[in-house]
């Protein structure tokens, strides 16, 4: 495992528990909620929704030369957003010793 491996591990590890502690406090749609209460909240919530697309076309793609399926990760970028790609990345660092061998 290299250094990106572990980089990817610390930020999806801090996300999470940021994660974790929004939906503590205000739920799942409570996290989704003030993105529709002014214009700027729904700036960055189109924003995201398209980064996390752009994120998915990417990891289609990159999944045929992978050797992984990216389908499960779309899915997952669908109901939790960043999580998809960084769980998708992980996956690929931990598969790209054995690619180099083969």
């Amino acid at each position: 495992m290299n250094g990106r491996f572990f980089a990817l591990l610390i930020v999806l590890a801090a996300f999470g528990g940021l994660s974790l502690m929004a939906m503590m406090d205000v739920g799942y749609f409570g996290i989704l909620e003030p993105h529709f209460q002014s214009w700027g909240g729904a700036q960055v919530f189109v924003d995201l929704v398209i980064v996390c697309l752009l994120a998915c076309i990417w990891m289609v793609n990159d999944a045929r030369t992978s050797g992984i399926s990216a389908w499960p990760f779309v899915v997952l970028t669908m109901v939790a957003g960043s999580f998809g790609p960084l769980a998708y990345l992980l996956l690929r660092e931990l598969k790209a010793p054995a690619r180099a061998m083969a």
